[in-house]
């Protein structure tokens, strides 16, 4: 099994925040579908004021590349993502349009 960990800010708007994890509570299930289809197993998202983490532990045939191919072809998928920009701001130094940064683990016990 692979982890993933990525970071991603928020809009600093409380209302817009709010918007966005009533969103994650209820996600589209051609979303949901879209994810497993794609060979996660589990995902979960922290938020701590604007910024967000995500944990993606995903099998071992799984990769970014094809689920970036994946989502480039699903409608639902960019609908949703279209819709998310809405509430995401870039880390600083993103380039453009990318979202999600994958993180470097520093640290493990």
């Amino acid at each position: 099994m692979k982890r993933y960990c990525f970071a991603l800010d928020l809009k600093n708007d409380q209302n817009l925040i709010n918007e966005y994890a009533g969103y994650h509570k209820n996600v589209w299930p051609e979303i949901l579908e879209s994810i497993k289809d794609s060979g996660i197993m589990d995902a979960e998202i922290y938020l701590v004021q604007d910024r967000l983490f995500m944990i993606v532990e995903a099998k071992d045939s799984f990769s970014l590349e094809k689920k970036g191919e994946m989502d480039s072809k699903n409608e639902t998928v960019q609908k949703w993502e279209t819709l998310m920009w809405d509430y995401q701001k870039a880390l600083p130094n993103s380039k453009p349009g990318e979202k999600w940064k994958l993180m470097d683990c520093i640290f493990k016990l």
